[in-house]
């Protein structure tokens, strides 16, 4: 793997060591936390939903339909993997596979009124239970940890695609 300016800074000139310690500690129990319960909501009946799932049909609601190049490319992931993500969700009646409107041999993905209503349900189970566990907060403290959570996941995602989070 190469090794970028970044990655071979002495820890002291970034930070307290100590403190990203327990920065990557914490993220680390989060991702675990956050799949242990695929934040799938609160009550009996939790509205879970694995995360590949409730990302692509949150795309497709939020940006309507598209092909699968244009899918994959807005998620930055390759093309086989949402077509193997998306398979499951097409069986299940969640998305409806359809012709282009433009280019009858091209496929396009669309989320179906089945697969809405579901998110619907996700994402309502899951803003109680973001509910709940910030109960406590102020709302100036919901917005600043949605705000570092925002530009944190904006930084991964820019190194991943081999950006300086700046850029």
């Amino acid at each position: 793997m190469p090794t970028t300016p970044e990655m071979s800074m002495d820890m002291t000139t970034v930070g307290d060591p100590g403190l990203l310690d327990s920065l990557q500690h914490e993220v680390a129990v989060f991702a675990r936390r956050a799949e242990q319960t695929r934040l799938g909501g609160v009550g009996q009946a939790r509205n879970s939903m694995d995360r590949a799932a409730y990302l692509l049909l949150n795309r497709l609601d939020k940006e309507g339909p598209m092909g699968v190049k244009a899918l994959a490319s807005g998620m930055g992931i390759d093309s086989s993997t949402v077509t193997r993500q998306v398979a499951p969700l097409v069986d299940t009646g969640l998305v409806k596979r359809t012709s282009h409107p433009e280019d009858g041999r091209a496929v396009v993905l669309q989320l179906s009124p089945r697969g809405a209503a579901r998110l619907a349900e996700v994402r309502s189970s899951r803003r109680l239970l973001m509910a709940e566990l910030t109960e406590d907060w102020s709302p100036q403290e919901r917005e600043q940890f949605c705000a570092l959570l925002t530009r944190f996941n904006h930084g991964l995602s820019a190194r991943t695609q081999g950006k300086h989070p700046e850029s």
